[in-house]
């Protein structure tokens, strides 16, 4: 077992894998290295506003993460919703994976409006919910995909980026495919302790947790000129596997990314 595993994730979702994980004996500490924002946009402000409000115009709406979930399901939306399921109108609510989906029922939503990926699929992610879904899609269908943006430089927001394989597919099948940004992430600020941390971390042997390409990205950019070729990273994904690597990370491990899966790879190592 790693002296330290280092959870990456941003912080309201750190503290919860860090408590998840302590209460299994696993000896996990906070590091967040993506920063989540609400958009300060008012353009993006008004879409996201304008997206609730007509919720009824869906045939399904894909949030992209946990993140999203929040930020975009208000308590007013999710009554929406359920007034929706009354009528029979409601959209299906779409989640690509059993976090997502966990956050998404969390916040009040019925676990019958929602499809995530099958339990035994070896990955979750939009190619997996697609397998599920697939069959809803009409010519004409619309859809909403709830996204984040990146912050430029100068904290502009950005077109939501990601899932655009999923939007690719929902756009073969002739489906009319919206998006919305609910969330911005931000590169974080790190004191001088979390530096100091995460040095430390390079080379004493504790195991690095990524379930995002961008906070492998955030990392490399807060410490640029630092060797991670004896860093161990466990990732949730095979495109965030090739980021670690890309880095330098010496060793790069994969598991499923739901929290029993992560528990029992980190409790089999060696």
């Amino acid at each position: 077992m790693p002296p330290r595993i280092v959870i990456t994730r941003p912080a309201h979702e750190a503290a919860q894998w860090v408590a998840a994980l302590q209460l299994r004996g696993l000896p996990a500490q906070s590091l967040p290295l993506i920063q989540i924002t609400a958009p300060q946009d008012t353009e993006l402000v008004d879409r996201l506003h304008t997206a609730r409000q007509q919720l009824a115009q869906y045939d399904a709406v894909m949030v992209v993460s946990g993140q999203a979930a929040r930020y975009f399901w208000t308590p007013a939306a999710v009554q929406t919703l359920a007034c929706l399921v009354a009528t029979g109108h409601a959209p299906r609510v779409w989640a690509p994976g059993p976090g997502t989906a966990s956050t998404l029922e969390a916040l009040g939503m019925a676990p019958s409006c929602i499809d995530q990926p099958a339990n035994d699929a070896p990955q979750f992610d939009s190619e997996a919910l697609w397998q599920q879904v697939h069959t809803q899609i009409r010519p004409g269908c619309r859809v909403l995909i709830v996204r984040g943006s990146n912050a430029t430089a100068s904290n502009a927001p950005t077109e939501g980026s990601g899932r655009d394989w999923l939007t690719h597919q929902l756009q073969q099948a002739d489906a009319l495919v919206h998006t919305v940004v609910a969330y911005q992430r931000t590169a974080p600020h790190l004191t001088p302790d979390e530096k100091a941390l995460a040095v430390q971390a390079a080379h004493d042997g504790s195991l690095w947790l990524f379930s995002s390409s961008q906070a492998i990205a955030h990392l490399q950019a807060q410490l640029p000129t630092q060797s991670w070729q004896q860093a161990l990273a466990l990732t949730t994904h095979p495109r965030i596997a090739a980021a670690a690597q890309a880095i330098g990370f010496g060793t790069v491990r994969q598991c499923r990314p739901a929290l029993k899966d992560v528990a029992v790879s980190i409790e089999s190592m060696p």
